[in-house]
């Protein structure tokens, strides 16, 4: 099977050939079923890491765990094996289908997110799991939140961050409500060299973040709040009408978005 094809793969491939490790029809055969591999009920992109530079991502919910376990066989296996390849991520992921999965790759890092919506409430929490983590990064990532309410969302940008290379640390409970929280630690807001700001209500936090750092600020509305907040509208507008200017807003409790915007901007 052919997994994923990163730029590291796809020059050791080339060498392994150039060289005579492997022959020109071997490399033929692992290269067969690219750009995707098609399983019936999905098409995997394996060279998606080629053109963004960052693989495709397994969205659990919705899916079968014996369809996420399929996937993240297929993007594990090959076309090197034992090459170290780009992460494989399955993100919001219920207790079925991380344990489908962990039975055939136990090597997986679990994170629970902290998140229960709908029907998964009945299956536990949701998690992101990660397999064959990117060589760490020499940036440093911030993920800051309004509320506790806002933890799963930061949890699901940390642990995609962390997936990705990059190291991250999170600063909890800093609403603009008691604005001398933040300010207590803004030396570290300063120090990151990029900082996602996970907020709901009205999602003023974003503005005040982007008034302290130069850094680049990724902010993720979050569908807490009572009332006017709209299940995080109001906290979406608000971020997108911000007035420190620069700042990158994604779509309302999109974790995993804010993660992958941090690693397209850092080094």
């Amino acid at each position: 099977m052919v997994g994923i094809m990163d730029n590291v793969s796809l020059r050791q491939l080339l060498e392994d050939v150039q060289t005579g490790v492997v022959t020109a029809d071997q490399a033929v055969l692992r290269l067969r079923r690219l750009p995707f591999a098609d399983l019936g009920f999905a098409k995997v992109d394996h060279h998606r890491s080629l053109r963004q530079g960052l693989p495709e991502a397994i969205y659990g919910q919705g899916k079968t765990p014996e369809q996420c376990r399929a996937i993240v066989t297929e993007m594990l296996d090959g076309p090197l094996e034992g090459d170290a390849g780009a992460p494989v991520i399955l993100t919001r992921a219920d207790v079925d289908q991380v344990a489908a999965c962990l039975a055939a790759h136990p090597d997986g890092v679990v994170t629970p997110t902290g998140r229960a919506t709908g029907a998964d409430q009945i299956r536990g929490e949701l998690s992101v799991v990660a397999w064959r983590p990117t060589r760490l990064r020499p940036s440093r990532a911030l993920v800051v939140t309004a509320g506790t309410t806002d933890r799963p969302v930061a949890n699901e940008c940390r642990a995609t961050l962390t997936a990705l290379g990059l190291a991250c640390d999170l600063l909890v409970d800093c609403g603009v409500a008691g604005v001398h929280r933040l300010l207590a630690s803004a030396d570290d807001v300063v120090a990151a060299d990029a900082v996602v700001v996970v907020a709901g209500m009205e999602g003023a936090l974003a503005s005040l973040v982007g008034g302290i750092t130069g850094a680049p600020v990724v902010a993720v509305p979050t569908s807490t709040g009572y009332g006017a907040a709209l299940e995080g509208v109001t906290a979406l507008l608000a971020m997108h009408a911000s007035c420190a200017a620069g700042i990158t807003v994604v779509g309302i409790d999109n974790g995993f978005g804010a993660a992958c915007a941090i690693a397209r901007m850092l080094p």
